[in-house]
C-alpha cells in the first residue's frame, strides 16, 4: 500500500510553506540578504582602509616636509643626512664623501635628530 500524496502528514517536501510557515519575500528579503554585506564593507573600511589611508598621508606629509639636514631611513635600510633634494630624489651623506641618490618615494621615515640630555 503506497502513503495517499495529498495527505499533509506524511507528504514532505521540505519547503518552508510545508512545515506551515511562510517564505520571506519582497523587500525584506533583499535587506536580509544584502545587510551582512554591508556590514562586512563597513568593518572593512574601519579596520583596514582608514588607517592605511592616514598612514599614507602622514608618509606623503613627511615627504613633503624633507630638507636638507635631516637625517633619514630608506626602505631599503640606508641610513643617512639629505644634502640635496628635489621633487624627484633625494641625495643622502652615508659616509664620508660617499654620497647616494634615492627616489624621494623610497625615505621610509626621517630619524629623530639627538637632543642633549641636560643635566
Amino acid at each position: 500500500m503506497q502513503p495517499d500524496p495529498t495527505s499533509n502528514a506524511v507528504q514532505s517536501t521540505g519547503s518552508p510553506r510545508a512545515a506551515g510557515g511562510t517564505a520571506p519575500s519582497g523587500l525584506g528579503a533583499q535587506v536580509q540578504m544584502f545587510a551582512p554585506l554591508v556590514l562586512m564593507f563597513v568593518v572593512f573600511y574601519f579596520l583596514l582602509l582608514r588607517p592605511q589611508q592616514k598612514k599614507q598621508r602622514e608618509t606623503d606629509d613627511m615627504l613633503k616636509a624633507l630638507k636638507k639636514g635631516d637625517s633619514v631611513r630608506t626602505s631599503g635600510g640606508i641610513r643617512g643626512e639629505v644634502t640635496d633634494l628635489n621633487d624627484t630624489e633625494v641625495t643622502l651623506l652615508i659616509a664620508e664623501k660617499v654620497k647616494i641618490n634615492v627616489l624621494r618615494a623610497h625615505v621610509a621615515s626621517k630619524i629623530p635628530s639627538p637632543t642633549k640630555d641636560k643635566v
